[in-house]
């Protein structure tokens, strides 16, 4: 998967997959399409990340990435979206808690960045992170059975 989306050259999701990865295993997510997912949070926002529901505020510089695949009914498996979330500096986007929303095909093609191209793409992403914007910074976690446990 990490291959297909290298093809968008989006450096901030560089080598996501050596990111910590916060899941005991890919679990379906509904807000994702009910693909399956991982969820990997790169060094500047790991240490925040794991703090789930406690996390406050992440950093700037820090990001999340969802790789994401189905699993079709004859068996085979689709390799789905990218979703990435990386915190920016204050003031970057006050709808969006300034959060820079990616979505990226598995061909490599960038389909929406908040504040740029196909901005409205990403639309739904700020306004369903928008639910949890003052608890948890925007931030969705992962079920409790398959959260990887930190100390």
């Amino acid at each position: 998967m990490a291959s297909a989306y290298e093809k968008a050259g989006v450096a901030a999701v560089a080598g996501y997959t050596n990111w910590t990865n916060v899941a005991t295993q890919p679990y379906p997510s509904a807000t994702h399409g009910s693909r399956y997912v991982n969820n990997y949070a790169n060094a500047r926002g790991a240490y925040k990340y794991v703090k789930y529901e406690d996390v406050g505020t992440m950093p700037a510089g820090a990001a999340i990435a969802k790789d994401s695949f189905v699993v079709n009914a004859n068996g085979t498996v689709s390799v789905g979206p990218l979703f990435v979330m990386e915190k920016m500096t204050g003031g970057f986007n006050a709808e969006s808690h300034d959060w820079r929303y990616s979505l990226i095909m598995p061909t490599g093609a960038v389909v929406g960045v908040t504040g740029g191209k196909g901005s409205a793409n990403v639309k739904f992403c700020i306004e369903c992170h928008a639910s949890v914007a003052d608890d948890q910074d925007s931030l969705f976690f992962l079920p409790d059975d398959v959260r990887e446990t930190f100390n």
